[in-house]
């Protein structure tokens, strides 16, 4: 395995495309929960780019709405991803896809991946034009992940990161994310996939328990899109709540350099460390 001091020696990107739909995770895809399992936004970015190469020669361009679920931990191994096409309409899609991993099915996706046509918004639209980040990604100080597994590498090398407001782990928070790697070796990141790989970071930057000594799991991640996100930046602005039966939710605002264009949310698991 790797080691973050010497990040330049590390993987070039999240995954490596094999043959019939199967991918190669490499440690860049590594979570904080467990060194042997990943971060759940590679994957959900993975499978997000995958959906999106089905719809696209159907004249669907928008993902409007993503939703995992995170049905086992994800190994840091050769997964496959099967895409269905569920229902397609004159102007929108619905898609299903499947993570598998050593045979068992790890994750199960929807999506809804809409046409996209032009449509002129008037001006002194109530609510419109929709709020900016709080700071711009030049504006906002770097920000730093805490070592996952100690010193191996894994998510906190495949994304950069600053913080627009507030602070990293210590309750509401708004953080710029951006890829340092690709998500497959040798495709450029999608919109979509830029998104995935940071909004499963919400219940994270925005936590508000110390991770040391408890577990706040998310076991789904949704995403709604109003428009497509452009840019290499993406903000994810995170706020955690919890309740007394080992429940919580992480709600955030989706980003990019010209104003909002989503939001997201994650059931959580919360349990004190054993």
């Amino acid at each position: 395995m790797q080691d973050r001091d010497d990040p330049g020696s590390g993987p070039a990107s999240a995954f490596v495309a094999r043959e019939e739909g199967r991918y190669q995770s490499t440690e860049l895809t590594r979570g904080p929960w467990n060194p042997e399992h990943q971060h759940g936004g590679p994957p959900c970015a993975l499978v997000a780019g995958a959906i999106t190469r089905t719809a696209e020669p159907l004249g669907l361009t928008h993902v409007a709405r993503l939703t995992a679920n995170l049905l086992r931990p994800i190994p840091i191994a050769e997964v496959q991803i099967a895409v269905d096409t569920t229902y397609v309409g004159r102007n929108a899609g619905h898609f299903t896809a499947r993570l598998s991993a050593a045979g068992k099915e790890v994750a199960h996706f929807s999506a809804l991946v809409q046409r996209e046509a032009q449509f002129e918004l008037a001006v002194g639209l109530p609510g419109h034009p929709p709020p900016l980040a709080p700071r711009s990604p030049e504006e906002s100080p770097p920000g730093r992940f805490p070592p996952f597994a100690g010193r191996k590498i894994g998510y906190p090398d495949l994304v950069e990161v600053r913080v627009a407001q507030g602070s990293l782990f210590s309750g509401p928070c708004a953080a710029w994310f951006r890829l340092r790697q690709p998500i497959v070796a040798g495709r450029q990141p999608t919109a979509i996939e830029r998104v995935a790989v940071a909004a499963d970071s919400g219940n994270g930057i925005s936590a508000v328990l110390d991770f040391k000594r408890h577990l706040f799991l998310n076991n789904d991640l949704t995403i709604n899109l109003f428009r497509r996100p452009e840019g290499e930046w993406i903000c994810i602005d995170a706020r955690t709540v919890l309740g007394s039966g080992g429940g919580g939710l992480a709600e955030a605002r989706i980003f990019d350099a010209q104003g909002q264009v989503g939001r997201s949310s994650q059931s959580l698991l919360v349990r004190s460390r054993e």
